[in-house]
Formats: C-alpha cells, structure tokens, sequence
C-alpha cells in the first residue's frame, strides 16, 4: 500500500482539531475537501479512522493507533 502524504496530513489536522471545521481552517481548504479526504484515507486503509456525530469527530481506535 502507497501513503499518501497529503491524507496522512489532512487526518493529522482532524486529529489535533477535533473537527472537520478546524482541519479546514488550518489547511486553508474547504470542510468538505476535509471531509472527503478522511473518507478517502479511511476507504484505503479499510478501517475507520474517526467517528462522525453532528457535533463532534473523535478518533476511533484505530484513528488513535494512527496517531
């Protein structure tokens, strides 16, 4: 499996974040470029990463495994 370095820093942003919201705002793009980037990396890697609600993003697991 190849890494790509852009969705290893945009799940970096959400991470430390905590939002969709923050990571966008620190990477300069757009929530859903973010948004769409964390479901990228997630489909990739077969696993999910972070855990959605309408409020908040929390890392699974595996997202804190990564991490």
């Amino acid at each position: 499996m190849t890494v790509d370095l852009n969705l290893v820093s945009v799940f970096l942003a959400v991470a430390e974040a905590k939002s969709f919201r923050g990571a966008a705002e620190r990477l300069g793009v757009t929530r859903s470029a973010v948004s769409q980037a964390s479901r990228r990396m997630e489909d990739r890697m077969g696993v999910a990463l972070v855990q959605r609600t309408t409020r908040s993003v929390n890392l699974t697991e595996a997202g804190v495994q990564l991490h």
